[in-house]
């Protein structure tokens, strides 16, 4: 798929605050035409092509995020193993307490407790975003995101989440959705050197549409600006999820997947998608409702997670 460069000369032909659209049409089907005009080489609706086949299978693990928020690392530990989840994505500021206040020596015994056991650091995810109209505030996510990647490094993890989290009104949206790529390009190219994964969370009200997220991947243009699905219901918007699906297919890396024994979102589709693509990856339960018993609730899951992902 032709990708364009952040280094692109500007367009001088293009009046962005005399846009003919307005941000509610962007949002939806006018989001097709517009943002191609600033990337003329983005081939918006075309399908990837899917990823080499591969002998492994997809793995499940979870987010602390919620159903894990209260459990140190040796429960998290404890419970995964107990629910057969292989691996943890460690949401900041849960009671894990895997920050990045950590000391060198701290990090090295995470590192190790994960290590003796049979469950894997899948990453940091962090709540980093880059969308903010204020460029301190920027820079600050930048900086913050760099020091995320050293931590998920020290502790034996494999890639930092962030996300974007709206478009700002004061601003056109194809301004932004520069600003959000130049942003990714800068830690992408900073995890790439400490072999961390950059997984843009598909995330935020506007940056949640995937004709929006995939521009934005676009604009960050580096190989390790990757995608971390994230099951929303806008995934149907528009053409739908297949299309949307394919819009990002190649650069999906992470996915978060909710209560598979609820029925809101069409589970035996996606993960039919996740196996046309040969995903490999993990997919990490991130759910809000928390049930009375959090590890017969995973048991449960992983048991339909085991029928959807038969061959």
């Amino acid at each position: 798929m032709p990708k364009a460069t952040r280094h692109s000369p500007a367009r001088t032909d293009l009046k962005v605050n005399a846009m003919p659209v307005s941000r509610r049409n962007f949002l939806h089907a006018s989001s097709l035409a517009l943002l191609p005009a600033l990337w003329p080489n983005s081939t918006l609706l075309q399908a990837a092509e899917p990823a080499p086949a591969s002998t492994r299978k997809m793995k499940l693990g979870l987010v602390t995020y919620q159903w894990g928020k209260d459990w140190d690392v040796p429960t998290l530990i404890k419970n995964c193993t107990a629910a057969n989840f292989s691996g943890v994505e460690l949401r900041t500021s849960h009671k894990h307490g895997v920050e990045i206040s950590l000391t060198p020596t701290q990090r090295a015994d995470v590192r190790k407790q994960f290590a003796d056991s049979s469950v894997a650091v899948v990453g940091i995810g962090s709540a980093c975003e880059y969308h903010a109209v204020d460029q301190a505030v920027v820079k600050k996510n930048i900086e913050e995101t760099k020091q995320f990647i050293l931590l998920s490094e020290a502790i034996g993890g494999t890639g930092v989440k962030v996300r974007p989290n709206g478009l700002p009104a004061s601003v056109p949206v194809e301004q932004t959705v520069a600003q959000i790529g130049r942003a990714l390009h800068e830690v992408a190219e900073f995890g790439q050197e400490h072999g961390q994964e950059i997984r843009l969370e598909v995330h935020g009200p506007g940056t949640m549409e995937l004709p929006v997220l995939h521009q934005i991947i676009q604009a960050a243009n580096h190989k390790n600006a990757v995608v971390c699905w994230n099951c929303n219901k806008s995934d149907m918007n528009g053409a739908g999820l297949e299309a949307n699906f394919k819009l990002v297919q190649d650069k999906i890396r992470t996915v978060h997947i909710h209560d598979l024994t609820k029925d809101n979102y069409p589970w035996p589709e996606l993960f039919a998608l996740l196996k046309g693509i040969s995903f490999d990856g993990w997919t990490l339960m991130e759910e809000n409702h928390i049930p009375k018993d959090i590890v017969a609730a995973m048991k449960e899951n992983r048991a339909v997670w085991e029928k959807l992902t038969a061959e």
